[in-house]
């Protein structure tokens, strides 16, 4: 098992349609993991939810968040970003993020159509200033 260097783990982020699986607490100490889209925004993670999803409430009451991204072929290895989130409800920036997060997911063709629903009112644009980044690659080598 190799450490990632910068450069890899900006690669690897970006690579293709991974997503990552972001964890956070419940009020009651519960943990709560999702999947998400997102996007690389220099060195923050930024994602899109609705107001009114588990990890929205979650992460507006506790800004701390955990997120992996993996790769599940072999050699296999994973990226693990643990930091706290900013929260927006700006309109314009959560339509220009929700645009650039279709585009990687859905393809450049259906970005629009995808960010224009990403952004709908009741949407939050969500951005991890990471604090801490574990990243290890070739781990069953």
């Amino acid at each position: 098992m190799n450490e990632m260097r910068r450069e890899e783990i900006r690669r690897f982020m970006s690579s293709g349609t991974r997503t990552g699986k972001v964890g956070v607490v419940r009020q009651d100490g519960r943990p709560h993991v999702t999947p998400i889209w997102f996007v690389l925004d220099g060195e923050d993670l930024v994602f899109t939810t609705w107001h009114e999803s588990v990890k929205a409430a979650c992460l507006q009451r506790d800004p701390r968040i955990s997120l992996c991204v993996d790769e599940e072929t072999p050699l296999y290895a994973f990226v693990m970003v643990e930091g706290e989130v900013e929260i927006s409800w700006d309109p314009d920036q959560l339509y220009e993020y929700a645009r650039r997060i279709a585009a990687r997911y859905m393809g450049l063709d259906r970005a629009e159509e995808y960010g224009r629903r990403n952004s709908a009112e009741g949407g939050l644009l969500v951005r991890i200033k990471p604090a801490r980044i574990t990243a290890k690659k070739d781990v069953a080598a």
